[in-house]
């Protein structure tokens, strides 16, 4: 990192990258063993084993007698390895617009979700800023970024989407106000949006009761998924960011409703 512009080509994020071409290696085979996989990817067995080691944690896999084997549930798609890598293009184009509702002097809460994450390399040009978050990789990536102030939420800390929730992070939000909350969701089920695990639907929750002014940050998958565990409306939000590839059908539909969507653009200084 130079200056205070965060390189969105850390080691963490190289790391995540890294461990996404893992598990997915994994799951395309079934099993594998981690010679191979160290092999394959050119990095050393210690390298892999601590990769794999990770990805346990997050239960996309299972690491035994020398081979990884994958595991198929519900928790691999809420895992920020397997969603760091996904519509890269579109939540580029999200995070550039939503970045037009982040003015100098905010307090911003962001959530864990990797849609919000693609703010954070942007954020330097929107300082004075305080951030209020409960996701460990922002708060690492924003550390000793000049013109930042970061608020870092407690609570129990979740490995598969690298974040603290629980009730002491509730409690903790709860006594906070922000300016702007910016969040994304897992589905939108009849114009509601959904996540898979309940944990994460209190902290948007308690985080959402909190700000004056809440983003709803959503690609075009977001409209094809379903999750368990309804969270907000659509209408409640002040605006729901969309990419360009989110069917006209579900655009107007929403407007129809009085909900302000925004379809993200291509501007001449975008990088996607």
């Amino acid at each position: 990192m130079s200056g205070n512009v965060i390189d969105p080509q850390s080691r963490g994020a190289r790391q995540r990258t890294r461990q996404l071409a893992i598990s997915e290696a994994v799951m395309a085979e079934g099993s594998v063993r981690i010679e191979q996989l160290a092999e394959r990817f050119d990095i050393s067995l210690m390298t892999v084993h601590r990769d794999l080691d990770e990805l346990e944690d997050r239960g996309l896999l299972r690491k035994s007698r020398g081979v990884a084997t994958a595991t198929s549930t519900a928790l691999v798609e809420s895992s920020d390895v397997y969603r760091s890598n996904r519509q890269l293009a579109e939540k580029e184009l999200i995070a550039h617009a939503a970045l037009e509702f982040i003015e100098p002097g905010q307090a911003i809460m962001l959530d864990d979700s990797t849609t919000t994450l693609h703010l954070v390399p942007h954020l330097h040009t929107k300082t004075p800023l305080t951030v209020i978050t409960n996701t460990l990789t922002i708060m690492n990536e924003l550390r000793g970024a000049r013109g930042i102030e970061m608020v870092g939420l407690g609570g129990e800390y979740f490995n598969w989407c690298s974040a603290f929730m629980g009730r002491t992070t509730v409690k903790e939000i709860a006594e906070l106000r922000a300016d702007l909350f910016v969040m994304s969701t897992s589905a939108i089920v009849d114009d509601i949006s959904f996540h898979q695990r309940p944990e994460t639907v209190d902290v948007k929750r308690a985080m959402f009761e909190s700000s004056s002014r809440r983003l709803l940050l959503a690609d075009s998958t977001k409209f094809t998924r379903r999750a368990l565990h309804g969270m907000l409306p659509l209408v409640d939000f002040d605006a729901v960011i969309v990419d360009p590839g989110t069917a006209a059908d579900d655009v107007s539909r929403l407007r129809e409703k009085g909900i302000n969507v925004i379809v993200a653009r291509k501007s001449a200084g975008s990088r996607t």
